[in-house]
């Protein structure tokens, strides 16, 4: 005897069967659309991957971005304290002096009735003025400062050679500077 399905039965075992992946007689084979767990842990794996690598490239452009800019400052404020001292020489009335001591290196220029020090103690460069007790910091995180004469002839000239200490460890030029001024001649 045989057992007749009713249409209802007969797609609810169909249904049982292509959701266990059976194929079913009468009904078309669906596929199916999604993914597994698996597939879904390599898609995350190679997300954090890629993040990973991403994060990194953009901490090693921001680290030397900043030293780029820590450095170009450095550059000005070195540019801008020698032409202060070239000026400074350029207004002497007197003979410049440059001492050299435990502490460091102090240079008097006199301008008239005032005479201007420039002072390197423990990595500073500092300008004062001797009618003023107010020390101006010109340079700091400085590794060697002179203030040295050379004579040309009749003329006086004078270099500064400044060199800045590295913000970095890996820097591959040194912050080395030379200034030159000529001392206006006395007759």
């Amino acid at each position: 005897m045989k057992t007749r399905q009713f249409p209802v039965a007969a797609s609810r075992q169909s249904a049982a069967n292509s959701f266990f992946g059976k194929p079913s007689g009468a009904l078309p084979r669906r596929r199916h659309a999604g993914i597994m767990l698996l597939e879904c842990l390599v898609y995350v794996f190679v997300f954090a991957i890629l993040l990973g690598g991403a994060t990194t490239v953009f901490y090693f452009c921001w680290d030397h971005s900043r030293a780029v800019i820590f450095t170009t400052d450095d550059i000005s404020s070195a540019l801008h304290a020698g032409e202060r001292w070239r000026a400074d020489v350029r207004a002497a009335t007197g003979k410049i002096t440059v001492e050299t001591g435990a502490t460091g290196e102090v240079a008097r220029i006199p301008e008239g009735a005032r005479t201007v020090f420039y002072r390197f103690e423990s990595g500073e460069v500092r300008r004062q003025i001797s009618t003023s007790d107010y020390q101006e910091l010109l340079l700091a995180k400085v590794k060697t400062s002179q203030m040295a004469m050379d004579a040309r002839g009749t003329v006086s000239a004078w270099r500064w050679e400044v060199e800045l200490l590295s913000r970095r460890k890996e820097a591959h030029l040194p912050l080395l500077f030379t200034f030159e001024a000529v001392a206006p001649v006395k007759p």
